[in-house]
Order: C-alpha cells, then sequence, then structure tokens
C-alpha cells in the first residue's frame, strides 16, 4: 500500500506494511496534520482516535525514514533520524524518499493520503 504525503507543497511517497494497525490507520485517510518537532528525531502528531494494537509486536527500533504509530501517546511519528527500541511503537511503514521535507525543527502541515 503506499500513500502520499503533501508537506507544504512538497510530495513525499511512502510504503506501507500490512497490519491491524496499517488497516486501521488507512482508514482515517485523508488526514491533514500538523507535525511537531520531537526530540529533535522525529515528527510527530495527534490521530484523531487510537489505532488497533492487534497483532503487533511489543515495540521496535525505528530507523531513518520509518512512519510509526506509538500506542501509549496514541500518535504518529516519522523517523527522520534513528533511535533506540522504543516498547509501544508500531511500525506503519517507511518513507520512499524525501526525507529532508520532514528535517527541521519547526512545525509543519502535511496532508497524508492514500494512493491508488
Amino acid at each position: 500500500m503506499k500513500i502520499r504525503i503533501d508537506v507544504e507543497g512538497t510530495v513525499v511517497m511512502a510504503t506501507l506494511v500490512d497490519s491491524a494497525a496499517t488497516r486501521d490507520f488507512i482508514s482515517l485517510l485523508p488526514l491533514t496534520l500538523t507535525l511537531r518537532d520531537y526530540s529533535a528525531t522525529e515528527k510527530i502528531s495527534d490521530l484523531p482516535r487510537r489505532l488497533s494494537t492487534q497483532g503487533a509486536p511489543s515495540g521496535s527500533k525505528p530507523s531513518v525514514g520509518d512512519i510509526a504509530y506509538y500506542a501509549p501517546w496514541g500518535n504518529l511519528a516519522l523517523f527522520y533520524r534513528d533511535f533506540s527500541y522504543s516498547s509501544g511503537l508500531i511500525k506503519l511503514g517507511r518513507l520512499d524518499s524525501g526525507i529532508e521535507a520532514f528535517q527541521r525543527s519547526d512545525p509543519i502541515r502535511a496532508k497524508i493520503d492514500l494512493v491508488g
């Protein structure tokens, strides 16, 4: 599954994994979010509701370009730096390119749509 993320006029494509959390995330699309910088490592935003964590691993170790759901807070996370293993972090997919659109400290508006 592919999504398109429009970051203030810059289009970034991503590929999602097949999971219950991802299918639940897709049900929210299209979605416009304000992504805030967190710990100079990721952009985060609250989602309109919590996602399913059915069948999800207990956590994951994110890498640059990962798109994830942080279940304890109920937020979406897009990583522009590698980070350590985090309990409750569920990988939803990965940016295909364009990570530089997220590598800034100010909040950004992003519209996320399913492709196809």
